[in-house]
């Protein structure tokens, strides 16, 4: 295990608005404490799709030195960070205003103390989740539209896209290292919390316009995809208020839907979890919408494969 301690900058670039409210909830100035948080929420669901262990933040048992490996890098009570974090503009001066989509930025992360090869591993293949596959920010949660009368109203709007605008990668080690660096760490029983995880998330790759939204008032493949009314006087209803996956996937007022979609890019992702929805299951509401042509099905797992070197085979 190696330290290094210089500190690193990933540039990127917005393909929508980011949103990190203030606290009144406006959008007036850069709150990096919402871009961070988001970034943790992915280190965690990388951590985990490698067999890992996280707390959740919301609940913690980690304190002071007793604490699991996401922790370890980004703080709990008793623990401080291990890096300075910093939003830049294109410039590479402190970011003050809020970013806007094709605005290019960077995050640098700083080292306080010295931070492991593992850590920065980790910390790149996040960025890089979110970046391919995921989204950063607030209010990613809403839905598209085609209803051109509301497709500026701000539920409607996509926000959290970006992209990485260089490929440098800053660590390369090999998957079973990185998970042998995990099994070291404190074990926890991640519960109900459980299928945030990479080996439970799913990416829809499309090589033709793809994502879900309201039709009209009466159509709507998002809602389809989750097993809510269609008609838009009752889209927070369940068709089956009975059935345990539509209940998990369409969250509800304070509990986050497992499917997200954006319009402009298309990107749409979510989650399954293990004993109430798997992986053919979600394929199969997709294919309901979209049927099985110019779109492909990915699962974490093939991320993962994507991200970290094969393992030589031994002669």
């Amino acid at each position: 295990m190696m330290m290094e301690d210089a500190e690193r900058t990933y540039e990127l670039t917005a393909k929508t608005d980011l949103w990190t409210g203030d606290a009144d909830r406006e959008p007036n100035r850069l709150i990096t404490t919402g871009l961070l948080g988001s970034i943790r929420w992915w280190f965690e669901v990388l951590v985990r799709g490698l067999n890992g262990h996280a707390c959740d933040p919301t609940r913690t048992q980690c304190e002071g030195r007793n604490h699991c490996v996401v922790c370890e890098l980004f703080g709990c009570t008793g623990w401080a960070r291990k890096f300075r974090f910093e939003v830049l503009d294109k410039d590479g001066n402190v970011q003050a205003a809020q970013i806007e989509k094709d605005h290019n930025f960077g995050l640098r992360f700083t080292p306080l103390r010295p931070i492991l090869d593992e850590e920065w591993a980790l910390l790149d293949a996040t960025l890089r989740l979110i970046a391919g596959y995921g989204a950063i920010g607030g209010k990613t949660v809403f839905k598209p539209t085609d209803e051109e009368s509301r497709t500026e109203k701000l539920h409607h709007q996509d926000f959290g896209l970006v992209q990485m605008s260089s490929s440098r990668q800053f660590a390369e080690i090999r998957r079973n290292d990185l998970e042998t660096y995990l099994s070291q760490w404190k074990r926890l029983n991640h519960g109900e919390f459980a299928w945030a995880s990479l080996q439970h998330f799913w990416y829809v790759k499309c090589v033709k316009e793809r994502y879900l939204g309201r039709k009209n008032n009466d159509e709507s493949t998002f809602n389809r995809v989750l097993g809510r009314q269609e008609a838009k006087k009752q889209g927070q209803d369940l068709l089956n208020p009975t059935n345990k996956r539509d209940q998990w996937l369409a969250g509800s007022q304070r509990v986050s839907k497992k499917v997200f979609s954006f319009k402009e890019p298309e990107r749409t992702f979510g989650f399954v979890k293990p004993g109430v929805i798997d992986f053919e299951e979600m394929k199969e509401r997709l294919e309901d919408v979209w049927g099985q042509d110019d779109w492909q099905f990915l699962t974490g797992e093939t991320i993962l494969e994507q991200f970290f070197p094969k393992e030589e085979k031994q002669a």
